[in-house]
């Protein structure tokens, strides 16, 4: 275990001498060097208790600490334990790194700024007043799956519906659709203030986060049928290639 010790002063406690140690990090890969002090500055914290536990930590092939993390977002999360530093980038990364560790007062921080704000209190808020909604983005997938066969481009229909009168306006589409067998995926109602188009971002922006290319765009007509209520149906296109 690659902890190097000061000399201890005349007169200085046990406890003091610990907190001074140095010790070796191998946090993915990426190497660190601080004090025993600094990582145990919240004592509540997961990297605390790594040098509260009687178990040591687990060593590398060097005998430093060994953390099975991303190494770069480390760097961040170190800055702010030794001086109190916000990171300013990579602040979702960041953020979940800071979770990880339960450094709490530094979670409640990013959890402030406005990149994290709007994705917690906002957005994700919003999408939970959306019925079934992850759900409806798998189907979504397994879709255009299975329609990829051979070809370059694969189409998903979705109807996004804010209220229970838009409802009723696409009933009679999507009946002539379902007898046609024609696959549809539906959002909504919701209860909340965004529109259909701030429902159709975040499901292109949560599909392109699984690694998806894919745009959308209104839907008037599908394999010869004219489409009524056309302002609630759209055409998500997958590319593959």
């Amino acid at each position: 275990m690659s902890f190097m010790a000061e000399p201890r002063p005349p007169g200085k406690p046990a406890a003091l001498q610990t907190m001074s140690l140095v010790v070796e990090l191998n946090v993915g890969g990426e190497l660190y060097t601080t004090t025993v002090g600094t990582l145990k500055k919240f004592p509540g914290s997961k990297l605390a208790e790594m040098f509260n536990t009687a178990k040591p930590p687990r060593p590398d092939s060097q005998g430093r600490i060994f953390i099975d993390r991303p190494g770069t977002h480390f760097r961040p999360i170190l800055e702010y334990l030794r001086s109190g530093q916000l990171p300013t980038q990579s602040i979702p990364e960041v953020y979940r790194e800071a979770q990880y560790y339960e450094i709490q007062p530094l979670v409640k921080l990013l959890e402030e700024t406005p990149q994290i704000f709007g994705e917690q209190v906002a957005r994700k808020q919003f999408l939970l007043r959306v019925p079934g909604y992850n759900e409806n983005l798998e189907l979504m997938i397994r879709i255009a799956r299975a329609e990829a066969v051979a070809a370059r481009c694969s189409g998903v229909m979705v109807c996004a519906v804010r209220t229970e009168e838009d409802a009723a306006r696409c009933l009679d589409t999507l009946q002539t659709l379902e007898t046609d067998k024609r696959s549809v995926v539906k959002f909504g109602p919701w209860k909340a203030s965004p529109a259909i188009t701030d429902l159709l971002d975040c499901v292109k922006m949560d599909i392109e986060a699984q690694g998806y290319c894919v745009s959308y765009q209104p839907c008037v007509t599908e394999k010869g049928f004219r489409i009524k209520s056309s302002d609630y149906f759209y055409k998500f296109t997958f590319t593959w290639w």
